[in-house]
């Protein structure tokens, strides 16, 4: 399966907000595809963080970049969870 175009994307979280805004979404595909753009937006940084960690010579300052991003995606798995509990802090 390959990847939507941004346009494509566009389109179709759009069409996912409507779905939301006006309460048709009767199999949640709106719910999904919003969650999933949400969650993977936090997943791709922390890919792009991590790759820049691995060929900067692994240093301290990209380490705690990549610490964050993490953080900041598990923060986000929780909040779409419904489970903000608190997260400890990694930094």
């Amino acid at each position: 399966m390959g990847k939507p175009t941004k346009d494509e994307l566009e389109t179709a979280l759009a069409a996912a907000k409507r779905l939301r805004e006006t309460g048709n979404d009767k199999y949640f595909l709106g719910k999904a595809l919003l969650n999933l753009h949400y969650r993977m937006n936090h997943l791709e940084k922390v890919m792009e963080t991590a790759d820049r960690y691995l060929h900067s010579g692994l240093s301290e300052q990209d380490h705690t970049r990549l610490t964050r991003a993490i953080q900041a995606a598990k923060r986000a798995e929780a909040r779409s969870t419904g489970e903000e509990e608190q997260l400890p802090e990694l930094i």
